[in-house]
């Protein structure tokens, strides 16, 4: 079964990401105008159709480490791989990397600890880990929360690791443990947002960085409208639009293309969504047609597999 999971979640993010690519950085405006309903081909990246980017290249390069085990240096080094070989890219080309990513990986090839490798500045909180993390719900879910708190802020300071990041996904991995147990969009919703708050608050994290999540630890925050949704890199954005769009649609296609369709870091917002709409909805609910056009979906397959 959990092999199962493992595939829909990578099929999810990689889909969600391949839809978003060709129309990253396009205002919500634009496409307002001109909204995304097929997988597109060229546009901002001038990629082929199906064409998926950095967030599913380091989500596949941190499972293939983790089925070698719990490593950091072997993810670090397939970080690496990818940065300068290529690995894990569509098209043995990598066309695009966030500067926080970017700069972890400099410092990663120049010796330093993965653990210490992420940016701890403010700035930093970009949604360079929270695209890739996804997956490791597979290999955490039944340890205990302090383990799981553990270990995602280890996989996320291998790029990100000021505290704000590392909490996005950890939220972002609690609430696709909800999902992974059984409950409704709804339940899952109330029962992370509870977790999460009472948990942090047992970490003594400043009240500040708890309180950047207050809008998802609301049941209010289902009901906003959308033009107070942001789709921005910023992690906080990008963890909003994404739950938005996934309790507020009713089918895979429908929850990435609203992400899609937000705008501006369309293929990083449409990736996370796309990580929760796959588990809940599963490999078989998500449109044939995406999949067939999807490059290197039989080395996904494999890898989810294996």
């Amino acid at each position: 079964m959990i092999n199962n999971k493992l595939k829909d979640i990578l099929f999810g993010v990689a889909v969600g990401d391949a839809l978003g690519v060709p129309v990253e950085f396009k205002t919500r405006e634009y496409l307002d105008k001109y909204p995304v309903s097929i997988m597109q081909e060229y546009g901002t990246h001038n990629q082929p159709k199906g064409t998926w980017s950095d967030d599913s290249s380091l989500t596949f390069c941190m499972v293939e480490a983790m089925k070698q085990g719990f490593e950091l240096h072997q993810i670090a080094t397939n970080f690496i791989k990818w940065f300068d070989n290529g690995w894990w890219t569509a098209h043995n080309e990598v066309f695009d990397v966030g500067a926080a990513t970017r700069d972890a990986i400099h410092r990663l090839r120049s010796g330093v600890q993965p653990l210490v490798a992420g940016g701890d500045r403010e700035n930093d909180n970009g949604n360079g880990s929270l695209m890739r993390i996804a997956p490791l719900l597979i290999y955490i879910y039944k340890m205990p929360i302090n383990e799981r708190f553990g270990i995602t802020k280890e996989i996320s300071s291998i790029t990100h690791r000021h505290i704000r990041s590392v909490l996005a996904c950890f939220y972002y991995l609690e609430f696709l443990r909800n999902i992974l147990l059984g409950n409704s969009k709804e339940q899952a919703f109330i029962i992370t947002a509870k977790e999460f708050t009472d948990y942090t608050r047992s970490l003594k994290i400043k009240n500040k960085e708890i309180g950047h999540f207050e809008r998802l630890c609301s049941l209010s925050f289902l009901g906003i409208p959308r033009n107070e949704i942001k789709s921005s890199g910023y992690v906080i954005h990008t963890l909003e639009a994404a739950i938005w769009c996934f309790m507020n649609s009713e089918s895979y296609s429908e929850i990435v293309l609203k992400a899609v369709n937000l705008g501006d870091d369309t293929d990083t917002t449409a990736a996370v969504a796309g990580g929760l709409a796959g588990l809940f909805y599963g490999y078989d609910n998500i449109p044939q047609e995406w999949i067939n056009e999807l490059a290197r979906n039989e080395d996904i397959n494999e890898l989810a597999l294996a």
